[in-house]
Parts: structure tokens; C-alpha cells; sequence
């Protein structure tokens, strides 16, 4: 069971870093929240499956339990939000489009590992509000760099906002704050909800990795 969760761990890891592969050469899709915390899952997943495989130390449980959180949203706003890929812009590998490995493939797969491969009941209350800390500072970024740089990208004709729900530009104001304090809410559920599956669970993973 050892080998079957790293390799599952590494094949989360490179959907990542293949998923993000067109960052390297078009800058501006950092923008992407996916981009940067699917980048971070597939380095954290790297980690899992090599200490998964070399019987190593596994990454923190509150940092795991972040990663997963990010995973859910992604997977929540892939489903429910984003409109379905255009295969004719999106890269493909292997006949995959590449925004469906980041979107769709990687987070469901993270999430069944969280609750496959991870031992539970290691989260602290405290953590369901700090796992939430990034995402202000993601919305004061793509602020602050459309108002630096406001045809920069990523968005067709050189938008800077990388999706419409938090377009201020198109918004305003007042429909950008409604927006994101039904994003924080949202959240904040979805952060809670990974906590209280984690209380849920019995202790000792339900495949023992190791």
C-alpha cells in the first residue's frame, strides 16, 4: 500500500507540473489562482510520494490539510463556475487538456488522498481561518496589478483580471465586495467542512501508506 500511495501521490504531482507547464513560457498565467496553488500541490504531493516511497517524513499535517483546502475550491470553481475548455486554445498532453489535468484531475485525486492516505484527527481548530489566510492576499495581488498594469493579461484583450467574478473593472465596486464576501463564506465552508471530515475520520489512515 506504501508503493500504491506514492505512485498515486507522484501522478498527482506531475498532472501539476504539466497542468502549469504554459506558465513558464506566458508569465501572466501566474496570475491564475490554480497556477500558483496547483504549482505548490504538486510540490507538496512530490514531497508525499518520495516520503511515501523512501519511508521519509511526510509533509506537515497543517500544510497538508491547506493544500487539500485549495483543491476543493479549485475543484468547486472548475465544476460549478468556469465554462467548459476550448480544446482548439488549450494545450493538450496525451490527449488531456492540460486545464483539466490542473482543474478537475489533480484536486479530485488530491482529495481522495487526503481521505485515503492520511491519518486524521491531526488538525487544530485554529487552522480552518489560517488555511483561509492566502486568499486575501491573492485578491489584494490581482488588485493591485490590474491598477499597476491594466492590459496585462491574462484575460483576452489584455484584461488583467483572471476571472469575471472578480473583474473590478466590470464590476465595480460594490458587485466585487458582495462577490467576494460570498467567496470568503464559501471558503470558509469548504475549509470547515475539511476539518470536520478530518474529526470524522478514524486516526490511522484508511489505506496505511506506510
Amino acid at each position: 500500500m506504501r508503493f500504491i500511495a506514492g505512485i498515486w501521490r507522484l501522478a498527482i504531482a506531475a498532472l501539476c507540473f504539466v497542468g502549469t507547464y504554459e506558465a513558464w513560457t506566458i508569465p501572466n498565467r501566474w496570475v491564475y489562482f490554480t497556477f500558483q496553488t496547483g504549482f505548490v500541490l504538486g510540490i507538496v504531493m512530490l514531497w508525499a510520494g518520495a516520503a511515501s516511497l523512501l519511508e521519509g517524513i511526510q509533509p506537515p499535517a497543517w500544510l497538508k490539510g491547506c493544500l487539500t483546502v485549495y483543491a476543493v475550491v479549485t475543484a468547486l470553481v472548475a465544476f460549478l463556475l468556469m465554462p467548459p475548455d476550448d480544446p482548439h486554445y488549450v494545450p493538450q498532453v496525451l490527449g488531456i487538456m492540460t486545464n483539466t489535468m490542473l482543474h478537475r484531475f489533480a484536486p479530485v485525486m488530491a482529495v481522495i488522498d487526503f481521505v485515503l492516505f492520511d491519518p486524521h484527527r491531526r488538525f487544530k481548530p485554529g487552522y480552518v481561518l489560517s488555511w483561509m489566510g492566502y486568499f486575501p492576499i491573492y485578491l489584494a495581488f490581482v488588485v493591485i496589478r490590474a491598477q499597476l498594469w491594466p492590459h496585462a493579461g491574462p484575460s483576452v484583450g489584455g484584461n488583467p483580471y483572471p476571472y469575471i467574478f472578480i473583474d473590478l473593472g466590470q464590476l465595480g465596486w460594490s458587485q466585487f465586495l458582495v462577490n467576494i464576501v460570498g467567496l470568503a463564506i464559501g471558503c470558509l465552508l469548504v475549509s470547515l467542512a475539511v476539518f470536520l471530515i478530518d474529526r470524522i475520520l478514524p486516526d490511522k489512515p484508511l489505506l496505511p501508506p506506510r
